[in-house]
C-alpha cells in the first residue's frame, strides 16, 4: 500500500470545488498513477471520512507561450470523492447469528480542507 501522502497531493479550491463541498464531494490533486481504490483509502485513512464514490479525471496541460517560445504545462490527475455526509454504525451478523453493531466513527464532513462546512 502507498503512503497517503504520496497518494493525495493536494486539495483543489476553486468556487465550483467549494459550492460541491455542502453535498460532500471534495475534489483534489492525486498523483498521476494512483487508482480510485488507492484514493478511497488514502482519504478515509487522513481526514477519517467514509467515502461513497470516488470520480477520477486526467487533466491535460495547457499550451503557454513565452515570446517565440511555446511549451506544455506538466498534465496533472483530478479527483472528486463523495464522503457520506449521514454516517450511521453498521449493523452486521456475527457468529451464532447475533446481531454486532461496529463502533467505528466517521466524520461527516474534512475540517482540513479549510471551507468549514
Amino acid at each position: 500500500m502507498k503512503n497517503p501522502h504520496d497518494v493525495i497531493l493536494a486539495p483543489i479550491i476553486t468556487e465550483r470545488s467549494a459550492s460541491i463541498s455542502y453535498d460532500g464531494k471534495y475534489t483534489f490533486k492525486v498523483a498521476k498513477d494512483a487508482t480510485k481504490p488507492e484514493i478511497r483509502q488514502a482519504c478515509e485513512t487522513l481526514f477519517g471520512v467514509k467515502v461513497l464514490k470516488v470520480n477520477t479525471r486526467n487533466v491535460q496541460g495547457k499550451i503557454k507561450r513565452m515570446g517565440l517560445n511555446s511549451g506544455r504545462t506538466p498534465s496533472w490527475k483530478k479527483a472528486i470523492v463523495t464522503i457520506d455526509t449521514d454516517p450511521q454504525p453498521q449493523t452486521y451478523l456475527g457468529k451464532g447469528g447475533k446481531s454486532v453493531t461496529s463502533d467505528k466513527k466517521y466524520k461527516d464532513h474534512i475540517e482540513e480542507f479549510g471551507l468549514g462546512v
